[in-house]
């Protein structure tokens, strides 16, 4: 498993046989961070382990924790002062801050970045993981839509982390079957558009002026020539090269409803369909108002469909699993919430989507991580049958 680098945070700080690893995280609660931290490196063996005790801590909890606790949770013999002192130099560092007055430490958005990047420990998922995951996202073929498969994979997620599974993926990446225009009135027609899969898809298209009623079978016999089998953005490329063919055997009328019918299909980025499931979990475990609040602007945030498909489109860009905590990205930055996704491919080894998980700062990573580039990976097998 591949977990994609965002930040420039050093290397090193992952135990023995967790393999190489890097991740992406920035931001949790609205704690101060430290202006000009020193480098993370010079943390030693002490300080990294009362670090990542206030950080597990956090992620189970969600709760300060201060030096007496931290003195029993701990492997190495030390006493609360000293534990106060190692705080204070991480506090100074920036990694944690306290809440409010004689509080215990959370960590900050560096601190939790430092930890995802360098410290976090992800295992491989059981065989009986494996066995659910498979099972369930391939429950979803039985619609023969693919949307079934990933409205499938999301309600998984969902639901075995706690929170949104998410997954957003585009039309124009679903190969055609059948294309058909079907006339409404003199000036509008239907564009019936077939996938593979069996979705349909209807738009509207103003027809040219005089367009005779034998111009719309002519453009339909033509497009069904050559679409079979393509995405619409590759059935739009052969319709850019087959110009002058094109010319030559269609009317100049059903030439340009042909390019038009295309072009209204395959559309802009917008096209990008987004399907979240199990907001509900994200009400679950809230422990005070502001916990109440902090959902609601979640919430918030995924009513802004645009701005999480524009999110997730940037998994696309790399290999593995990407990890986006709080204000890494301005979508997220009041509501403080994680997303950690993996794109998906089809049969041809093209990225076509990204399937992922929406939380609390305080997700499961560890878990969760493992999950979501295990899901991705199913999905791109059952695209891939397809």
């Amino acid at each position: 498993m591949n977990v994609t680098p965002r930040g420039a945070l050093p290397p090193g700080g992952a135990s023995p046989g967790t393999g190489a690893h890097s991740g992406t995280a920035s931001g949790t609660t609205a704690g101060p961070v430290a202006e000009g931290p020193r480098p993370l490196v010079e943390l030693n063996e002490r300080s990294r382990e009362i670090f990542r005790q206030i950080v597990e801590s956090y992620l189970a909890t969600g709760e300060p924790v201060g030096s007496r606790n931290l003195s029993r949770m701990l492997p190495l013999q030390l006493s609360p002062a000293s534990i106060r002192n190692v705080m204070a130099d991480l506090e100074q560092t920036g990694l944690i801050y306290a809440p409010h007055t004689s509080a215990g430490r959370l960590p900050t958005e560096l601190g939790l970045r430092f930890f995802v990047d360098a410290l976090l420990e992800i295992g491989d998922l059981t065989a009986a993981d494996r066995a659910n995951i498979e099972s369930q996202v391939r429950a979803g073929t039985g619609s023969a839509s693919l949307d079934g498969v990933l409205a499938q994979a999301t309600t998984l997620l969902s639901g075995l982390s706690r929170g949104a599974g998410v997954v957003v993926t585009t039309k124009q990446n679903l190969r055609l079957k059948h294309i058909e225009f079907v006339r409404l009135d003199p000036g509008r027609a239907l564009v019936v558009l077939v996938a593979e899969d069996g979705s349909v898809e209807n738009r509207l298209l103003d027809l040219p002026q005089g367009l005779p009623a034998s111009a719309l079978t002519e453009a339909t016999n033509f497009l069904n020539a050559c679409i079979r089998g393509r995405t619409l953005g590759e059935v739009r490329e052969e319709i850019d090269r087959r110009r002058e063919e094109i010319a030559r055997e269609l009317d100049a009328l059903t030439a340009r409803l042909v390019e038009a019918g295309v072009a209204m299909s395959v559309g802009p980025a917008e096209e990008r369909q987004l399907i979240v499931r199990g907001q509900a979990n994200l009400l679950e475990d809230l422990r005070a108002a502001e916990d109440l609040e902090r959902i609601r602007l979640l919430f918030a945030d995924l009513e802004t469909q645009k701005d999480v498909i524009d999110l997730l489109s940037r998994a696309e860009e790399g290999e593995g699993v990407r990890i986006y905590i709080g204000s890494e990205n301005k979508l997220f930055s009041m509501s403080g919430s994680s997303m950690i996704a993996a794109p998906f491919r089809d049969g041809t080894q093209h990225i076509v989507g990204v399937v992922g998980v929406i939380g609390p700062t305080r997700l499961n990573y560890a878990r969760i991580v493992p999950m979501v580039d295990y899901t991705a990976r199913v999905v791109s097998r059952l695209l891939e049958g397809r």
